[in-house]
């Protein structure tokens, strides 16, 4: 039996959501298996496309964050144990590797060397973990607490990360770390580089997304089209224009930079609640919507989301990432990860 729960979702059956289609249930907690185990039996539809499939965790774990790793493995925060879990899809193992007394991990991304790279609030330091021997490095920021976020590279692979506490900031070649204080205070939330090297920070209490001049460290800013709308994650597609979750408001937001105009979609259903987003080597975009209890794939040419519901309610899907044929992301509410591959 491979790995995971499987669902082939095809064309016929795949749930093709146009504008304002659906809402969902009031979520319900509901235990996880053992880790490593199926979540259920694999169930098949004909001719299908995407592919669907699930991977239980360590049920302490509290998966924040996901990151496909080197050699086909897949890096995930552990926030409420305090680790870095790795995941190997071919056995469903996962390996997990402690950060230190009072870590809470929440970001994690993979540098060029492979090396994941950890947004650790509770310990209030960016940490890397080396893919070959497992050892821990920190990088701790000077000052208060930042409640830090996410983390990018820019061009010339300075890590760039957001702290909601109202800061943002750069860990130097040396490994020194400056911070730099955000505009209107609290807020610096999602992170993500565009394919020529430039940097970007969403805002979640200033609804606003900013680009980082990586020599200088000071900011353009432009606020989201819906006042209030809450700009909970960012990502570039090829082009290098934005897409933005607007979480207050429950839209999708693209934002050009080239003509600094906006764009907005509002996700379907009664209650949506869009909190991560990514672009696949398609220039598919890809919504994880807490109110659907659903991840959500956007058609940018055609303007429909069609639904990956979740298999267990109140998955809480934090972030999503992806390499080619494959999106991930980390259920925090089920203690799994979901991996959705196939043609796009």
């Amino acid at each position: 039996m491979r790995p995971g729960q499987i669902r082939n979702i095809a064309a016929a059956f795949a749930l093709t959501l146009a504008l304002g289609a659906c809402g969902s249930p009031e979520p319900e907690s509901s235990p996880s298996p053992a880790p490593g185990t199926p979540s259920a039996e694999p169930s098949e539809t004909p001719a299908a496309e995407l592919t669907v499939t699930e991977f239980d965790v360590p049920s302490a774990s509290r998966p924040h964050d996901v990151a496909p790793a080197a050699g086909g493995g897949v890096w995930f925060t552990g926030q409420g144990s305090g680790q870095l879990g790795r995941l190997d899809p071919e056995t469903g193992e996962t390996e997990m590797i402690d950060l230190g007394s009072g870590s809470a991990p929440h970001g994690v991304i993979v540098g060029a060397d492979g090396a994941a790279w950890v947004t650790d609030g509770g310990l209030n330091s960016i940490v890397k973990v080396d893919p070959q021997t497992l050892a821990v490095t920190r990088f701790d920021l000077p000052g208060p607490r930042a409640n830090l976020n996410t983390a990018a590279f820019d061009g010339s692979g300075t890590l760039w990360f957001t702290g909601q506490s109202g800061i943002y900031g750069r860990v130097g070649s040396g490994g020194e770390v400056t911070t730099f204080p955000a505009p209107k205070g609290r807020g610096p939330y999602g992170i993500a580089a565009t394919p020529d090297g430039e940097v970007w920070f969403s805002s979640l209490a200033g609804s606003y997304i900013a680009r980082i001049d990586s020599g200088t460290g000071e900011l353009q800013t432009y606020d989201v089209p819906t006042a209030g709308g809450g700009a909970r994650r960012v990502w570039s597609d090829s082009t290098g224009k934005l897409w933005v979750t607007e979480w207050f408001a429950g839209k999708l937001a693209r934002f050009d930079p080239a003509t600094e105009s906006w764009t907005e979609w509002d996700l379907p259903g009664d209650n949506p609640q869009p909190y991560a987003v990514f672009v696949d080597d398609a220039d598919s975009v890809w919504v994880s919507d807490f109110g659907a209890n659903a991840i959500l794939r956007f058609d940018p040419a055609t303007e429909q989301f069609r639904a990956f519901p979740a298999t267990r309610d109140n998955a809480n899907v934090r972030q999503l990432l992806g390499r080619p044929g494959e999106v991930w992301g980390a259920e925090s509410g089920t203690a799994r990860l979901v991996r959705i591959s196939g043609e796009r």
